[in-house]
């Protein structure tokens, strides 16, 4: 569940504010819980909308970036195995969604990393279905884009 709400806010504080917050709530809501529906699956939907939240009330500051540090590598004195460079091309990933626009990150995230499905994703998001196929399929293009720039 932590993360699921880094993922979503990207700063570990908020993120474990968002975990204590969401606790809180599952808790104190135990009752609401449906007999058909499993508390994992509950909780995992109350971190989720509540990191959406935070994130949008982050979106409002502006964050100052610290340097950016770069580990310089010599090409020729390692050699890399396939698990090794498959883990790269998934960090590669990973670190161009991070360089989206916010709601392209954020859609991505919830589709391909939490594995929440369309209607679940416009349920969350509060949008149509229409908007949320449009809305992947541009955060894919635009990844697309991102990963060809970065070869």
């Amino acid at each position: 569940m932590y993360n699921t709400a880094f993922r979503i806010v990207k700063n570990t504080a908020e993120a474990e504010d968002v975990m204590q917050e969401s606790f809180i709530t599952a808790f104190s809501k135990l009752q609401t819980l449906k007999d058909g529906a499993t508390f994992g699956s509950w909780l995992k939907r109350i971190v989720v909308n509540n990191s959406i939240s935070q994130f949008h009330k982050m979106k409002r500051f502006v964050n100052i970036a610290d340097e950016d540090f770069k580990e310089e590598v010599e090409e020729d004195s390692f050699s890399i195995s396939s698990e090794d460079y498959t883990h790269l091309k998934a960090n590669r990933v990973l670190k161009c969604m991070e360089d989206l626009n916010a709601n392209y990150h954020q859609i991505l995230n919830l589709h391909f990393i939490e594995g929440f499905d369309y209607e679940e994703i416009c349920e969350i998001l509060n949008i149509s279905y229409a908007n949320c196929r449009t809305m992947i399929s541009r955060a894919k293009e635009s990844l697309r884009k991102k990963l060809i720039l970065t070869e």
